[in-house]
């Protein structure tokens, strides 16, 4: 008989992966009646959770490694906070490595964390996927916010929500968009490239202006204002929050007021973008169901189990940055 998994309980019953797996680490947080046909359907398929997998699979260290590619991007302190909760619902601890945004030493750190740590979430790796393969071959891990031919993944797909946001942008009467795009080696900066593209390609009497690469820094994104003033867009779309706020900085400079002049959305919504004046528009992930999602994939792929990737999808949260073209009539 084929053995039970959390995978197979969570496809039986219609609910996520995860759900299942925290009825097991974290009952309170579920839905007693959820709950209740978990631990039912559990029973009748013979599944029990495997605590040695709880504790991050060998037991050896009892720490699952955490790369990151750049700690002092706001985007990565609450996912990191968010994995240490889920790897402490599990009696796991998190070995935390930041790669300074040098892909090229990604390999090498992961090489170094191996005889430290049981299992690997590696979150927005820039390296080629031959070297992360080869890096991390043998050992358990999951991929976060990149996917990786052969490696199990959590992504946050913001597509959606990043097409919504430019066609609402096109109804308050916006034909011009400037795109700064992220940093070249990163798949994420490509994802939502791809989708603004996607989407222009398909609007009527839109145009979009990219510009960059950039890193994800705010003096990146605070220099690139006067190119954001002669492209005569009327709307930017930044790669993340961070950068946001520089193009906010900079247009600020060049006598641009936001969302007057200027309309700008960010990606992410990490703090920053909840406390600056006005707020930023921006596409919200779900970092807390991100961390969940990655450290219970990887408690399964240490136990042995065949596991899916896994999508979450950002949201659209419009605040103070964004506004109709002035003297614009809305259009459907």
């Amino acid at each position: 008989m084929k053995r039970a998994t959390i995978y197979s309980i969570a496809e039986e019953l219609g609910v996520h992966p995860s759900t299942v797996s925290r009825a097991f680490s974290r009952p309170e947080l579920v839905k007693a009646s959820v709950r209740e046909r978990i631990m039912a359907t559990a029973d009748r398929l013979g599944y029990a959770p495997n605590r040695t997998a709880r504790g991050l699979a060998t037991g050896r260290t009892g720490l699952i490694g955490l790369l990151v590619p750049d700690i002092t991007n706001p985007f990565f302190p609450p996912l990191v906070r968010a994995i240490e909760r889920a790897a402490r619902d599990r009696e796991a601890g998190v070995l935390l490595v930041d790669a300074d945004a040098r892909g090229a030493a990604e390999p090498g750190l992961i090489r170094q964390l191996r005889s430290e740590v049981d299992g690997l979430v590696v979150a927005s790796p820039r390296a080629p996927s031959a070297k992360l393969k080869d890096a991390v071959s043998g050992m358990p891990t999951v991929v976060l916010n990149r996917t990786v031919r052969g490696l199990p993944s959590v992504v946050c797909d913001n597509g959606t929500a990043l097409r919504e946001a430019a066609e609402q942008l096109r109804r308050d009467g916006h034909r011009r968009f400037a795109l700064l795009r992220g940093p070249a080696s990163s798949w994420a900066a490509r994802r939502r490239a791809q989708a603004v593209h996607q989407w222009a390609a398909s609007a009527d009497g839109v145009e979009v202006v990219e510009l960059g690469p950039f890193e994800a820094q705010f003096e990146d994104a605070r220099s690139a204002g006067p190119d954001i003033v002669a492209s005569g867009a009327t709307a930017v779309l930044a790669f993340d929050d961070l950068m946001a706020c520089g193009v906010v900085a900079g247009l600020a400079e060049q006598g641009v007021a936001v969302p007057d002049d200027v309309s700008v959305l960010g990606c992410d919504d990490v703090l920053l973008a909840r406390t600056m004046t006005p707020a930023l528009s921006t596409v919200t992930a779900p970092l807390q169901e991100l961390g969940e999602h990655a450290v219970a994939m990887l408690v399964a792929v240490a136990s042995g189990e065949r596991v899916r990737d896994e999508r979450v999808e950002g949201v659209l949260t419009l605040r103070g940055t964004t506004a109709p073209v002035k003297g614009a009539a809305a259009s459907g």
